[in-house]
């Protein structure tokens, strides 16, 4: 009987803090690992991610998509043997609504603001 592969990883946060380190299974997927640093994020940290789509998780300077597993998203070139990996967080800005960006564009293509004057 095979027995599965543990990884261990802590995951660096913009202000410095970890979360972790944790041991996960190599078949656990990036998607699964987001929602579980939302979980774990620290409450005194404002602007925190509200869902796995606001979060990025980069390895050794590559960006790690949502349906792979750990094991398909290790680089086994940069990690040392019995090591911790160290996986940085990214939380991006809430995108800006796009009607909202299309009336301004609008408006500033049409020389300001569409103000009458008496």
């Amino acid at each position: 009987m095979a027995v599965e592969e543990l990884v261990e990883v802590k995951f660096r946060l913009a202000d410095g803090s970890d979360i972790g380190p944790s041991k996960y299974s190599s078949s656990t997927t990036v998607g699964s690992l987001k929602e579980k640093i939302i979980a774990q994020w620290p409450k005194e940290n404002e602007n925190g991610p509200k869902s796995i789509n606001d979060l990025k998780l980069i390895n050794a300077g590559k960006i790690l998509e949502n349906n792979r597993t750990l094991g398909e998203s290790r680089l086994p070139l940069t990690e040392v043997p019995g090591g911790v990996i160290t996986m940085h967080v990214v939380v991006r800005p809430p995108l800006p609504d796009k009607n909202s960006d299309k009336l301004q564009d609008n408006a500033k293509k049409k020389g300001g603001c569409s103000c009458s004057i008496l």
